[in-house]
């Protein structure tokens, strides 16, 4: 998506934390590393280990972290992608709070290289997660980087985007109770889990639907309407991340006893369910495992 130049989003209240050396680093190649990185994108399961490279985290207590400079109106944040996610987080929060009486809002904090947090190193070899014990939304942006100038990928600015607000429905789910209603039951094409991730998908897309009535404070929209090639850009990123592509893409069979976070046809599909139906169409525990 597209900001508008002149909206203001200075606002925002992304903090920068970090200062270990990216884990992905060097030697990385091949379509394999490709779908390790994709699987990391989403689970938040550091697998550095099979990637080369090598990493020095931050040590924990390092800080609350410094405000991201260079980032108060929508051109900086068309031109960088640090900027983009700070301002995209202040368009998000208005949106839940117009949806989710007593809201509050999660910190998103932009990782430079690697940082502990209590639910692991983020970096972006575990790619972008969110930790519910501390409320927080972990973002490294070098992995969009990663991807597009080694795998010839575009992970442009709505995909980016999808992915930050399906981080911020898991924040949803955390401060509205669903998480502690439906805790993670295990693996399958019917779990918890699974259904946890696909609705956090379908919140995504109801922002995405929603993202162009969002305001600044003089009444300038933060976000232009989604072009269509925009919209086919985070279908494809949500089609990506499906458990199934994941498995065949490292080699594996499909194996949906396994699964995590659902398929790539389920993933689309319920981004679009949110996109079309809002957050109303977004209850995936109230669904059989049939329709799913």
């Amino acid at each position: 998506m597209t900001f508008n130049d002149n909206a203001r989003v200075g606002g925002n209240t992304a903090k920068r934390r970090g200062g270990g050396v990216a884990v992905a680093g060097g030697g990385i190649a091949g379509i394999g590393a490709l779908a390790v990185l994709l699987f990391s994108l989403f689970t938040g399961t550091d697998l550095s280990g099979l990637l080369g490279g090598g990493g020095i985290p931050a040590q924990p207590g390092s800080g609350g972290g410094e405000a991201i400079a260079n980032c108060q109106t929508g051109a900086d944040a068309n031109a960088n992608d640090d900027c983009r996610l700070a301002a995209a987080s202040v368009n998000i929060d208005q949106f839940w709070a117009a949806t989710v009486e007593g809201y509050r809002k999660p910190q998103l904090i932009i990782v430079d290289g690697s940082t502990s947090t209590q639910c692991g190193t983020a970096s972006n070899a575990t790619g972008p997660f969110y930790c519910p014990p501390e409320e927080t939304v972990y973002v490294d942006p070098t992995f969009f980087a990663l991807l597009r100038e080694r795998f010839d990928a575009t992970a442009g600015p709505l995909a980016q985007l999808y992915v930050l607000a399906h981080e911020y429905g898991h924040h949803v789910q955390n401060i509205t109770g669903l998480m502690e209603r439906y805790p993670n039951n295990g693996t399958g094409p019917d779990s918890n889990g699974v259904r946890t991730e696909l609705q956090a998908d379908c919140f995504a897309g109801a922002w995405v639907a929603a993202a162009g009535d969002q305001l600044d404070e003089d009444g300038t929209p933060y976000l232009q309407q989604p072009t269509q090639q925009q919209i086919a850009d985070a279908l494809n990123a949500a089609a990506s991340v499906g458990d199934d592509h994941i498995q065949q893409e490292s080699g594996q069979g499909v194996n949906p006893e396994s699964w995590t976070h659902g398929s790539s046809e389920q993933r689309q599909r319920w981004f679009e369910a949110g996109r079309e139906g809002g957050v109303g169409a977004c209850d995936t525990f109230a669904v059989s495992g049939g329709s799913l």
